[in-house]
């Protein structure tokens, strides 16, 4: 009998051990409910860098699922790229921008669009499952627990929605518009509003559970770690909020409007956030205390994602850089217009195994590798050729008109 029990535990060992690991993804904005931006089990996946055009900027952030990324753009569409090439598998168009980003919950893909739409989208096939109406545009990206898809709306709402069928379960009034994308924690839902302030829903019954009013609007999208509620705003200050009763723990006055959310590495203490003063920030997450300060060219309204001992995210100068997330120094950067043509990136990344994928205003999703440093060739090389090409032409005429005038 033992002898036998041994042999069925080396069995399923072994089974264990030749059986595929299921590697996790990037399903969501930020990666998780909590929206801390770090992703446990990378995936070891490495593909060729490459870029995919759409019809318009692009201020959404990708969703990932089996190698396969999910972005939307202002062209009013949602597409479905294959993550090895770059090829398009589907799109779906709505009437509206997208600028809100997809989650992806068992091969439903969920995201709002600016027509006032929460759609239900077949990840499969892009086949539309349901969709419901708000009463304006939708801006906030949706967050998905127990059967309910969570989303905030222009019209000053945050609608629970049954993922089954579409329909509402309850509504919350903020009294302003809510461009802040929610997030989820033990039975609690935390969003911002364009009023300034920040609430804690119950999930059961959309009632509020307490408010925190900051000094102006708040549409960055708050992150949770350690029953600590932390959020921007566009009063300038970072706030860190007791999750249990809305108390102040400390704030951080960023200089200059949030819309960046924070991104939380729970190993070293620390959260990262940008602002429209151009800088991307380090603090403790325990007290505030700053920790450094990276200086880009243009506001950074794109939020961190965590990798490795990096972290990496967009800047309105229209690169993306990838810095130490010790020191705060760069390690590298990628800029898709070469100074010449470079469009803002307000686009937050996803990390999947040694690859990042971003999109950016010049409408165009680049897949970028981290390990090797490396991205693609854009099709503004060849325009940065033609006016490095015009400008010598135009100094050599110049010339030659200022000879023959000599000369004569």
């Amino acid at each position: 009998m033992l002898k036998n029990k041994n042999v069925l535990i080396g069995l399923l060992i072994i089974c264990i051990m030749i059986g595929p690991v299921s590697a996790a993804d990037w399903q969501m904005f930020h990666e998780n409910q909590e929206h801390t931006g770090f992703l446990k089990e990378a995936a070891d996946f490495s593909a060729q860098v490459w870029y995919f055009q759409t019809g318009g900027p692009i201020k959404s952030s990708p969703a990932i699922l089996n190698n396969i990324l999910y972005i939307g753009s202002n062209d009013g569409s949602i597409y479905s790229i294959d993550m090895e090439n770059g090829n398009k598998l589907w799109d779906y168009n709505t009437d509206g921008a997208i600028v809100s980003s997809p989650v992806i919950q068992n091969k439903t893909l969920y995201v709002g669009s600016k027509d006032g739409y929460l759609f239900a989208i077949n990840t499969d096939n892009g086949n539309v499952e349901w969709k419901f109406k708000t009463g304006n545009s939708i801006e906030s990206t949706p967050t998905v627990e127990n059967n309910t898809v969570y989303v905030g709306s222009n019209d000053g709402r945050v609608y629970a929605v049954d993922i089954n069928n579409g329909t509402k379960v309850w509504e919350f009034d903020t009294g302003n518009s809510v461009k802040s994308s929610p997030v989820f924690s033990n039975g609690t839902l935390y969003v911002g509003s364009d009023n300034g302030k920040i609430f804690a829903i119950n999930t059961d019954d959309g009632s509020q559970k307490w408010v925190y009013t900051a000094g102006d609007a708040i549409q960055s999208s708050p992150a949770f770690f350690n029953n600590t509620v932390y959020v921007g705003s566009n009063d300038g200050n970072i706030y860190a909020i007791g999750s249990q009763d809305g108390s102040l723990t400390w704030k951080f006055d960023m200089g200059n409007k949030i819309a960046s959310s924070p991104t939380i590495d729970s190993n070293e203490n620390s959260l990262f956030i940008g602002s429209d003063e151009g800088n991307m920030t380090c603090l403790d997450t325990r007290d505030g205390t700053f920790k450094w300060s990276y200086k880009t060219g243009g506001a950074v309204k794109s939020t961190a994602a965590l990798f490795d001992n990096k972290i990496t995210f967009g800047s309105d100068d229209g690169t993306v850089y990838t810095i130490n997330k010790y020191s705060g120094k760069e390690e590298w950067s990628y800029s898709p217009g070469y100074y010449l043509f470079n469009s803002p990136i307000t686009s937050s990344p996803a990390v999947y195994g040694k690859n990042v994928y971003v999109g950016s205003n010049d409408g165009y999703v680049y897949a970028l590798n981290a390990d090797k440093e490396t991205g693609p060739t854009s099709v503004f090389t060849y325009y940065a050729w033609a006016a490095i090409i015009i400008f010598i032409a135009a100094l050599l005429v110049v010339r030659s008109v200022m000879k023959r005038r000599k000369n004569e």
